[in-house]
């Protein structure tokens, strides 16, 4: 099966109580930008910024493994997890699958 091409999703989103934990410089909070990219590896790298600001950093728990479709809903995914809040680290959909927490997986 061919490696499919890298694809970009950005959106604004407002981390919720306990902010989102990042690999670079720990909680951050607030109005944030959320970067995910499919790598041609399959991966997906998934950055977060202060909305506005120049530097990116990166969602701890990144890169993970992706499905071959879905970066748009793996990219909700995240968002919802940084809305939540609570240090939210990168979700591992293929961890949760093992473990039968499929629930609102991407496919």
């Amino acid at each position: 099966m061919p490696t499919p091409e890298p694809a970009v999703c950005h959106a604004q989103v407002t981390a919720g109580p306990g902010g989102t934990m990042t690999d670079d410089v720990g909680v951050i909070t607030g109005d944030l930008t959320h970067r995910t990219t499919r790598q041609a590896d399959n991966q997906v790298d998934i950055q977060i910024q202060y909305t506005g600001a120049d530097e990116w950093y990166t969602l701890t728990g990144s890169p993970v493994a992706a499905p071959d479709s879905g970066l748009e809903d793996f990219h909700e995914r995240v968002l919802t997890t940084v809305e939540h809040g609570e240090e939210a680290v990168a979700p591992n959909w293929t961890r949760q699958r093992r473990l039968g927490r499929t629930a609102g997986l991407p496919r």
